[in-house]
């Protein structure tokens, strides 16, 4: 009887925790589109991109109030607004084995690669937010602005986009 008793618990108790775990949301990182992040978290994503405006640009920022450069800016909005690790640096997103989304086909969420630095590589990112429009944090001196994908300067020296996350 005891022996009985004893597996209907054990059996019990592994069903509950095997239930309770399927419910549990897996901790997101970079590298492909993820299956795992709900949309409302890349919508939380461009939310607060908009929330930032305004802030200053600071060259290794990592913080509202300490300011952001622009992959720093890219980096808190992911982790903090739908727990996505990105690569730190802009050089390492646009390597990185996150899935790449062709001009035409960005969603909302996904980051915008710029060369701008007169060697032809890649040095600058920015939050695709809908409608040709993108923001970003943009040099010394400037705050987190929206700019048009369509601007002279923009347009020239777009270089593609990733998508670190599932877009809706």
């Amino acid at each position: 009887m005891f022996k009985s008793l004893f597996f209907l618990i054990l059996f019990s108790l592994s069903c509950v925790i095997s239930s309770a775990s399927a419910n549990l949301k897996p901790q997101s990182t970079f590298g492909s589109s993820l299956p795992g992040v709900p949309t409302s978290s890349v919508a939380n994503v461009v939310d607060r991109a908009h929330a930032l405006l305004g802030t200053p640009y600071k060259w290794g920022g990592t913080s509202a109030e300490q300011g952001f450069d622009c992959s720093s800016f890219l980096v808190y909005l992911f982790k903090t607004e739908a727990n996505i690790h990105i690569p730190r640096t802009t050089a390492a997103m646009h390597r990185s084995t996150a899935a790449t989304v062709k001009r035409n086909e960005l969603k909302p969420g996904d980051a915008v690669f710029f060369k701008g630095n007169g060697r032809g590589q890649v040095s600058h990112v920015g939050l695709y937010i809908g409608e040709g429009k993108f923001i970003h944090s943009p040099r010394a001196g400037k705050n987190v602005r929206i700019d048009s994908l369509s601007n002279n300067y923009w347009n020239k020296n777009y270089t593609g986009a990733k998508r670190f996350h599932t877009a809706g």
